[in-house]
């Protein structure tokens, strides 16, 4: 059958999560729209998922990592519209139906990612830290000109034109800019909202924020020139929280001083942290995100 959409979603190890997504899809699913699923070759077994959804397509890809599996699904799909989700989010109900409306106003078109917590309350440090920065997708769209895959449409000739996201880097910035280097434009979509889980402890955020530094310097350059700017952007980084600290209190989606206040602890626990980490990589010291 020839589909006018595709929805490729990466997965790894994350069965809840991923039933929790393709709930929504599928019972939202229009004729004209193929969901795949790209498994990372996980060690969690989907023979339950994949009978549980006969709807959706099941494909594996033997490579570590998302951007990886995000290109197995553009190479295995034909639909001329790419919409690209991640397997821990939890997509709006209107989520399909809104993408198929609004991929038509850009060559790159990105949505809110509202962030839900997982936990009872009150907030951890690291819930009220994600309730305030994990997202702000209009903010990196205006500012720093890219969206992130959990929440992106655009066309197959698009793509092909920027070509294949790239692995081990900050695949969405990269991918982005690509775009935006050829002259493709980016516009955000209110409308268009996934929600996805706060990391619920410290060990979590730290985790995602190795990795997430690791990806941004494979994007910035080892010459002596971009090892300076980066640390000069070390240096910069226990500051930021200084400059954050009024954004933390006064968030309307924290409830109370004691969220405030584990906010803010961890706000400059994991800026100055971020810090040492870049003035490690600029020296050339080995740098791996741990497990």
């Amino acid at each position: 059958m020839d589909y006018l959409y595709a929805v490729i979603i990466p997965h790894y190890n994350d069965v809840t999560r991923l039933e929790r997504c393709l709930d929504v899809l599928a019972r939202h699913k229009r004729d004209d729209t193929e969901i795949v699923v790209v498994d990372n070759m996980s060690t969690a077994p989907l023979a339950d998922t994949i009978a549980k959804f006969p709807s959706i397509r099941f494909l594996f890809e033997p490579g570590k990592g998302a951007a990886l599996a995000r290109n197995t699904g553009v190479r295995e799909t034909t639909a001329p519209t790419l919409f690209f989700i991640d397997a821990d989010c939890l997509p709006a109900e209107d989520w399909l139906e809104t993408a198929t409306r609004v991929y038509s106003q850009a060559d790159l078109v990105g949505g809110r990612v509202d962030v839900f917590d997982e936990t009872p309350p009150p907030r951890s440090g690291a819930e009220a830290f994600e309730a305030v920065f994990a997202f702000p997708i209009q903010s990196y769209i205006r500012d720093q000109g890219f969206t992130v895959t959990a929440n992106l449409l655009t066309r197959r000739e698009v793509f092909e034109d920027v070509g294949f996201f790239r692995n081990g880097l900050s695949e969405d910035l990269d991918w982005c800019q690509r775009a935006k280097a050829k002259g493709y434009n980016l516009v955000y979509v209110d409308d268009l909202a996934v929600c996805h889980p706060s990391r619920q402890n410290e060990a979590a955020l730290k985790h995602k924020w190795r990795r997430v530094t690791q990806e941004l310097y494979a994007l910035n350059g080892t010459s002596i020139p971009a090892r300076m700017r980066w640390a000069a952007r070390a240096l910069a980084m226990p500051l930021s929280a200084v400059a954050h600290t009024p954004k933390v209190l006064r968030n309307s989606q924290l409830n109370g001083a004691g969220e405030r206040w584990r906010g803010l602890v961890t706000l400059y626990r994991l800026r100055s942290l971020r810090g040492l980490w870049m003035l490690g990589q600029a020296a050339g010291s080995v740098f791996k995100p741990r497990d």
